[in-house]
């Protein structure tokens, strides 16, 4: 019996849930547009003392669009969203679609070296982004760097609101920077602008997110609107969430868990979604104090953040019907502290962003097992229409039980990568995502991770590669030779830590080398730990040996 084909997991699906769902909407804009016309005033936006509206949505992404329009923006082009959890990220999400384009998530912790990247290999034609992060990266990018943006739209965290809570903001609203256009003015100017069809279909690119490859080089994963309707769908009938449900919008909205598993669900419900800017434990606990979600999905070191937060209380929690965590494995110890804080159990995911989100979830009401050989937590079952198959190197199902790499095929599946067809190629191979994590499946179904097949860090449910870091202390002066590992961290899961060989006669502490990376990458990416070695590990041929250095570390 091929136990994969037979999918022995669909008993342990959701009572009375399909088997298979099919996409109600060809594009993430139709199901914007239907909630929209079926609830205008219902709130859809809570962000600190502001309540944005679907109306209020529409007018302002409809303004936007118009405008970037006008600015030469046509169908195709894409619109980078360099912003934290704001209305101007849910706002210039859907004004990208109705200017018949597609958004590129921009990590707003990205430095000038990473974002010219992501601009040259996407080849924006626009920008919407934070005031700080235009004077602090952008603006220079954007002057001494040759790329295609032609307009750029400046947007603060205090638009919108007036608390300024200063444990997330200083001073007061900027005004516009000098060549940019002000989102704020946008919307006061064009309000009632209407915009003709952009002519959107299925297949068409809604959002590129950029991810780490073999090469060390981030890669654009497409997701289309397909693939985005699709799992919202898979959010809301597997969870059994509806518009009276409140979604507490913990994961970062660049990241593809905020951007399904709050924007787009938020938009297929019309359900109001809670952004407070950016994480910060004290933040997010009076957001929850206010606004009472009922559902959030995110990683298990926000969770443990928030239940260690000053004052924290059970009470805190209660209104938290369904809470998922993805991004990063969940240490069984871990999910039984949070929930003894929290008082819900919190269910696991695992998804990828070539396969915009989720591929497992846990059941509601079901708590996932744990291997006993491993001590592993189940990642769930595979979700509706996804089959998962683990697979030897040569692409064969191995049996029930052995390890393998985990093959997923299903309409979540994004088209590949932006312009890269060879890597595209490797990734998908007969409508399969070869997914690169390495696990197993038992005899009732449930899926299990216990190991990288390649050497992708994950830092708190971010991805690092670890020859981007090596790249970057490569630069310093008094560094030979460098190896970047991951280690296993209690909160953040795995940490960064760097292995390094001096040149001769040279002095360096690893304070200075931590400082020389941090001021060059995104903060989850720099090394936390650096080691002093005379010599790097290398086999014959003089390949790293990252796995001696990894055992090297866990002694």
């Amino acid at each position: 019996m091929n136990t994969y084909t037979d999918r022995p997991w669909l008993a342990l699906y959701p009572a009375g849930s399909p088997t298979d769902i099919t996409p109600e909407f060809d594009t993430a804009l139709a199901m914007f547009e239907a909630s929209r016309d079926e609830a205008p005033e219902d709130p859809l936006i809570q962000y600190f003392d502001a309540t944005l509206t679907l109306r209020d949505v529409d007018n302002a992404a409809t303004a936007l669009a118009a405008t970037l329009v006008n600015g030469g923006f046509t169908p195709g082009d894409r619109l980078a969203l360099f912003t934290q959890n704001n209305p101007a990220y849910v706002i210039g999400m859907i004004a990208a679609w109705k200017a018949g384009g597609a958004a590129v998530a921009v990590n707003p912790m990205n430095r000038a070296r990473e974002l010219t990247y992501l601009l040259a290999d996407s080849g924006a034609a626009a920008m919407v982004v934070l005031d700080d992060l235009y004077e602090d990266v952008a603006r220079e990018v954007i002057a001494t760097v040759p790329t295609d943006i032609r307009t750029v739209i400046t947007t603060s965290a205090q638009d919108w609101q007036t608390r300024n809570d200063p444990r997330l903001f200083s001073g007061t609203r900027r005004p516009h920077p000098d060549g940019t256009l002000d989102l704020r003015e946008i919307i006061a100017d064009n309000t009632g602008r209407t915009l003709p069809s952009p002519g959107l279909s299925a297949a068409d690119p809604a959002v590129l997110i950029y991810t780490s490859g073999t090469t060390g080089k981030p890669k654009g994963a497409v997701n289309s609107h397909r693939n985005l309707v699709f799992n919202a769908q898979v959010y809301r009938d597997w969870i059994g969430l509806t518009r009276d449900d409140t979604i507490l919008g913990i994961a970062p909205l660049f990241h593809v868990t905020g951007l399904v598993g709050h924007l787009a669900l938020s938009v297929l419900l019309g359900a109001p979604l809670v952004l407070a800017h950016r994480f910060q434990p004290g933040v997010m606990l009076d957001a929850i104090r206010e606004q009472r979600p009922t559902f959030t999905i995110g990683a298990i070191t926000a969770f443990s953040a928030l239940a260690a937060a000053p004052g924290a209380s059970r009470d805190d929690f209660r209104s938290l019907r369904a809470v998922y965590s993805g991004g990063a494995a969940v240490p069984p110890t871990v999910a039984e502290a949070i929930e003894r804080q929290f008082g819900c159990y919190v269910h696991n995911a695992y998804g990828l962003t070539e396969s915009t989100s989720i591929t497992h979830l846990v059941p509601p009401g079901a708590r996932a097992p744990v291997d006993a050989s491993s001590g592993a937590l189940s990642i769930g079952v595979p979700v509706f229409s996804t089959v998962v198959r683990v697979i030897d190197d040569d692409g064969a199902a191995v049996p029930v039980g052995e390890v393998g790499e985990l093959a997923v095929a299903g309409p979540q599946l994004g088209p590949g990568y932006w312009n890269k067809p060879e890597e595209t190629a490797e990734a998908l191979v007969d409508g399969e995502l070869r997914t690169g994590d390495v696990g197993f499946m038992d005899a009732d179904g449930w899926f299990y991770l216990v190991d990288r097949k390649k050497d992708m860090i994950s830092a708190s449910g971010y991805k690092v590669w670890p020859r981007e870091v090596e790249d970057v202390l490569y630069g310093h002066p008094a560094v030979r030779e460098v190896a970047v590992v991951g280690v296993a961290d209690p909160y953040r899961g795995e940490t960064v830590k760097a292995f390094v060989s001096l040149k001769p006669d040279a002095a360096v502490t690893g304070d200075e080398l931590i400082e020389f990376a941090r001021s060059q990458m995104a903060a989850y990416k720099y090394p936390r730990l650096v080691e002093f070695v005379d010599e790097i590990p290398k086999n014959v041929a003089g390949k790293i040996l990252r796995r001696e250095l990894r055992g090297r570390s866990n002694c």
